[in-house]
């Protein structure tokens, strides 16, 4: 029997990194479902202006996923303005693209900070909003490149892995409670995250893809969200190979090309960007 949808309407939705690319898409899904959400991004002018342009009573909070107080300030301000949350998605990240080798500690600390404390910060503040209550949906937007190693991604890939093996055991944590969670696996993403990736390896998807997925997980919660869809079976299929079967289909596929050959020019501004910033935008780049 096909499980009933629950109605987004009326929902509260707390979003970080929600200023642009996925963030911004899956906000724009809930609010044409009639769901009222709260946007945090560091970067509180387009926030703000993608909170007006989103209707809705949407609402923009400068949140820095890295720092906790912050992480509760946002979700006490949109409780505030909204009322309770209903949902938290933890969407905020980075993703450098360099060899692992000559990968600086400033950027691997920082793509530990947002993609993984961030993430650490948003799930552990839900919960004890939500647990109380016997109610509520957490979404953490990891990666496909958390269930696989991709060169050229080694701290990104090491943070989204943590995000997943994060999920998983919250899951089994929150079993037997009215409380769900949702991991989130793109593939690559066409958002300015990406800009100058390979993505001649592997086709993109578009931010609202991955928007509608999240939105159908909220409506049908189911904890494994693949975009695409098919891209689980692959996974899945790959795992029970031999390592170096495994290895060997990936490398006919380009994948371990798609994230050492990218246009460095074409990604010049969106590097510079991400190194200065406390807390990026997740725009779920990799697979």
């Amino acid at each position: 029997m096909a499980k009933q949808r629950r109605p987004l309407s009326g929902k509260v939705v707390a979003i970080t990194g929600g200023a642009r690319g996925i963030g911004k898409a899956t906000a724009e899904a809930l609010v044409r479902r009639g769901a009222r959400v709260a946007i945090g991004d560091v970067d509180l002018a387009l926030a703000e202006q993608t909170a007006a342009g989103l209707g809705g009573g949407s609402v923009a909070t400068r949140l820095d996923v890295s720092d906790r107080a912050s992480f509760e300030a946002f979700l006490d301000e949109a409780e505030r303005q909204l009322g309770p949350i209903d949902v938290v998605i933890n969407n905020a990240g980075i993703m450098p693209t360099t060899p692992f080798v000559e990968e600086s500690e400033d950027s691997f600390r920082r793509q530990i900070e947002i993609n993984l404390i961030g993430v650490i910060h948003g799930t552990q503040l839900a919960m004890a909003r939500m647990i109380p209550r016997d109610s509520g949906h957490i979404v953490n937007i990891a990666s496909q490149a958390g269930k696989t190693g991709v060169p050229g991604i080694a701290t990104y890939s090491a943070t989204k892995h943590a995000v997943v093996g994060l999920s998983e055991s919250v899951r089994g944590e929150l079993r037997g409670r009215n409380v769900e969670i949702s991991c989130v696996m793109p593939t690559v993403v066409n958002t300015e995250l990406t800009a100058g990736v390979g993505q001649k390896w592997v086709k993109p998807v578009e931010a609202t893809d991955v928007a509608e997925a999240i939105a159908e997980a909220l409506e049908v919660p189911r904890f494994d969200v693949y975009v695409p869809k098919s891209n689980g079976a692959l996974l899945r299929a790959a795992a029970l190979m031999p390592r170096a079967a495994a290895e060997a289909v990936g490398r006919a596929m380009g994948t371990d090309k798609l994230m050492t050959e990218v246009d460095h020019a074409a990604r010049a501004a969106y590097e510079e960007r991400a190194a200065h910033s406390t807390e990026g935008d997740r725009d779920s780049a990799a697979h």
